[in-house]
């Protein structure tokens, strides 16, 4: 793309509203969800927008650095994140109910205990791979968001479950280890849907769209 064509007819342009008007519009118009938290972050991420766009400006050359009035505006401060951790009592009762209900409660276990002792997001769970398995240490390799590679410690009991698991279910080398009964590989929801399933099923809990077990952990 030739230098500066994304700008042309830019400079005739004349706001409606102010930079600060545009985030309170923004902040107030967003679509609630039911974590939202008054429009904060849709006000952060309108502001970020507006800094790239004149980043891109004054690189290429159409305004001085000092000119850009979208570092005029400062950023809502971001609040501390609401998420907590589970108590043991609830993610006793949720393994419990994921080892007796379902349709494969011995894959929804194994990704509970997985997800529960390893910290990893739903992506490492399902990208792992038999080859990422390391008995003689007890160490698993994950691949997560990020292109971030890491090994992981792991108990010689999980271990032997994932070895099994991959056993059983046919997974072999670079293939993805988790796997239904069948041989077919675990798809990308299928972590979140046996959350939800489980958490809906125990007292007192309610279901999280964001998290592997639907009970506050990473996605």
């Amino acid at each position: 793309m030739p230098r500066g064509c994304c700008w042309r007819g830019w400079g005739s342009r004349r706001p409606i509203l102010s930079r600060r008007q545009l985030a309170e519009y923004a902040k107030t118009n967003v679509v609630a969800r039911r974590n939202a938290r008054g429009g904060r972050g849709a006000a952060e991420h309108l502001i970020a927008a507006l800094r790239c766009l004149y980043k891109r400006a004054v690189a290429d050359g159409y305004i001085a650095a000092t000119d850009s009035p979208a570092l005029k505006v400062a950023k809502p401060r971001r609040l501390s994140s609401t998420r907590r951790a589970v108590a043991d009592n609830r993610l006793a009762e949720i393994n419990a109910v994921a080892a007796s209900t379902g349709d494969d409660p011995a894959l929804d276990s194994l990704l509970l205990r997985l997800h529960t002792k390893t910290a990893c997001r739903r992506g490492g769970a399902l990208a792992l791979r038999p080859v990422d398995l390391d008995p003689d240490q007890c160490l698993i390799l994950l691949r997560e968001k990020g292109d971030t590679v890491r090994w992981q410690p792991v108990s010689p009991t999980l271990m032997r479950h994932l070895q099994q698991h991959a056993e059983e279910r046919q997974a072999v080398g670079t293939g993805q280890l988790l796997r239904y009964r069948n041989g077919q590989r675990s798809p990308t929801g299928a972590t979140t849907i046996c959350g939800c399933a489980s958490v809906s099923t125990c007292r007192g809990c309610t279901c999280s769209r964001s998290a592997p077990t639907g009970c506050g952990t990473r996605p």
